[in-house]
């Protein structure tokens, strides 16, 4: 089973750039990020036609997550269990082939020392809750999803022009770390220890020309499912398209 993340800033903007690459990639399980769409507007007969079901948790502008699968997909949740209906749409989980998958767009942060960068960090708390509440170690568990957090150094293009900066900070990245802690295996970086790979590039500065870039989307799994993996790998083509998402997808194989 091929198993894909991929934030893809708009999917209605960007489904030309979806119905491109789901084809010739072919992920079973494409788990989408920032899809900036209600519920109401998913583009889901262009998903259909694909190939997929799908399961979305739509917001008009920054958040909204979807699941798209060509397997059947079951229990399906919506949000941490306590939110409200006025929380932003950020996490949808569901059950496909035996694997749980957790789909998360963990909140950006905006500036240090906001509001908005304490939501980040008390978000994350709820994300390790949420594992130690609802999923077993034993089972077979995989989170993805735009992180929002470069995990180590070797995650940055260049370590003295992020340290300190939103995204690598080492508040944000001992948070992130406590969710791995729950059981975790961050499948790229197990299956290339030493590659300094990026999935984000800014718009702005020729960032992408330069490959001056941060990995932050993962994929992780329990310690059963990565027995299992057969490969994980950052797809750059879709970021070189006219007018790309600023992420590329993940993509990881399983046995």
């Amino acid at each position: 089973m091929k198993i894909a993340t991929w934030n893809v800033n708009s999917i209605n903007v960007r489904i030309p750039h979806l119905v491109e690459w789901a084809r010739s990639a072919e992920p079973d399980v494409i788990c989408l990020q920032e899809t900036k769409c209600v519920d109401e507007n998913f583009p889901l007969t262009v998903i259909n036609e694909l190939g997929y079901e799908a399961a979305f948790f739509g917001q008009k502008s920054y958040n909204g997550v979807a699941i798209l699968s060509k397997f059947p997909i079951d229990d399906v949740e919506k949000g941490f269990p306590d939110d409200d209906d006025e929380a932003p749409k950020r996490l949808i989980a569901a059950t496909i082939g035996g694997v749980r998958v957790v789909n998360t767009y963990i909140p950006n942060g905006t500036e240090l020392g906001t509001d908005k960068f304490q939501f980040k960090l008390d978000w994350l708390q709820r994300l390790r809750r949420y594992f130690e509440e609802s999923c077993s170690k034993d089972a077979d568990v995989l989170l993805c999803g735009d992180f929002n957090v470069a995990m180590d150094e070797i995650d940055v293009w260049s370590v003295a022009q992020w340290e300190g900066k939103l995204h690598f900070t080492k508040t944000e990245r001992a948070a992130m770390h406590y969710v791995k802690q729950w059981g975790f295996n961050d499948l790229f970086r197990s299956l290339h220890p030493d590659s300094r790979e990026f999935s984000w590039w800014n718009y702005r500065e020729g960032a992408w020309q330069r490959d001056q870039g941060l990995r932050i989307d993962y994929i992780w799994t329990s310690a059963s499912l990565a027995k299992r993996a057969r490969s994980c790998e950052i797809d750059r083509y879709p970021r070189g398209l006219e007018k790309p998402s600023d992420h590329a997808p993940v993509i990881a194989e399983f046995a």
